[in-house]
């Protein structure tokens, strides 16, 4: 177990990301058939508590949600309940700043609405502390952009010190081609001269890189540092069958060929591999993606995958603009 930068919360090197797990549709490529049409509440319950057993049994500690991740929050703390699992073991981190309004229906008009208001701060705290309770100790932005003005409004700002001083330790997630330039204006958001910002959640994969160095500075600077999207929502697994990727997947197979491993291992262990990063989101949505995401930990990756890997990276824009148009299934 290692520390989340200078925060002093405990989190295993691969975490569990619930945005598969806690509603019918979502962008991950073959999402439909992880589910396998069983979309009950109840039932839906039963398969994320059966996952997040293989994930506990494997050691890990670090588990992320959100408010618009349907079901996730009750979901993940039906099971700590449970599981009696003390909140002294486990790392909670969940996120503000988007509603989920699909009703549970995997095709929607609008899966989820953004506003990054106080309000919105307010309310879905409340929401969060009600499915978590004092489990949750990270609460982080849900895909804070400079565009969305919320690292310049005060009164956020002002609220999530509030948490802070309450012992929630205060994060936020990046989205878009303008992911370092939203940290690095993160970092330096001050209340009454301390730091707002504990930690940071970014998506790091080897088709978008972008954020490296930004993301070494603030590890630098004590924030610690999550990484999510590492298999680029499927495009990184056997999943992708686009014919347009398959000179990259070829290359992708020919390194895990080499390292004895699976795509989806791979692919995990470059992010695994980043010495500024704590903690790497598994977004596994079955106990069998989970066993396979696993077996990242074994990878031994070496500078020759480095080398030959770094030829997948795609120009951010176009990166964000492919993920913009991955179907919800």
């Amino acid at each position: 177990m290692e520390s989340l930068g200078t925060t002093g919360l405990k989190v295993s090197p691969l975490g569990l990301g619930l945005a598969a797990l806690g509603r019918p549709g979502y962008i991950n490529l073959g999402h439909a058939g992880d589910l396998r049409g069983q979309y009950d509440k109840t039932a839906m319950q039963a398969h994320a508590h059966a996952v997040l057993d293989v994930a506990w049994n494997a050691g890990i500690r670090y588990f992320d949600a959100a408010r618009s991740y349907g079901e996730a929050e009750q979901f993940l703390g039906s099971w700590l309940v449970a599981r009696k699992i003390s909140p002294e073991d486990v790392t909670i981190g969940s996120k503000w700043g988007y509603t989920y309004t699909a009703e549970w229906q995997v095709e929607a008009s609008q899966h989820e609405v953004k506003e990054h208001s106080l309000p919105v701060l307010q309310r879905q705290w409340t929401e969060s502390h009600l499915r978590l309770g004092h489990y949750i100790n990270l609460y982080q932005i849900h895909s804070a952009t400079l565009e969305s003005g919320v690292l310049e409004d005060l009164a956020v700002a002002a609220e999530l010190a509030r948490l802070k001083q309450r012992g929630i330790h205060i994060g936020l997630s990046l989205s878009g081609p303008g992911q370092a330039a939203t940290l690095q204006r993160a970092m330096t958001v001050t209340v009454d001269g301390v730091h707002l910002f504990d930690a940071v959640q970014a998506t790091w994969n080897l088709l978008e890189p972008s954020a490296a160095s930004a993301l070494r500075e603030a590890r630098q600077a004590g924030m610690g540092v999550i990484i999510k999207e590492a298999l680029a929502n499927g495009r990184l697994t056997e999943r992708n069958t686009n014919p347009a990727f398959m000179e990259k997947r070829a290359l992708l197979q020919s390194e895990a060929t080499r390292l004895n491993t699976t795509l989806d291992a791979l692919s995990l262990a470059a992010a695994l591999a980043q010495p500024w990063a704590d903690v790497v989101l598994s977004g596994a949505a079955t106990v069998e993606h989970l066993h396979s995401n696993l077996k990242a930990m074994s990878v031994v990756w070496d500078e020759e995958a480095a080398t030959q890997l770094a030829a997948l990276a795609e120009p951010s824009p176009l990166y964000w603009q492919t993920r913009a148009h991955l179907a919800w299934n």
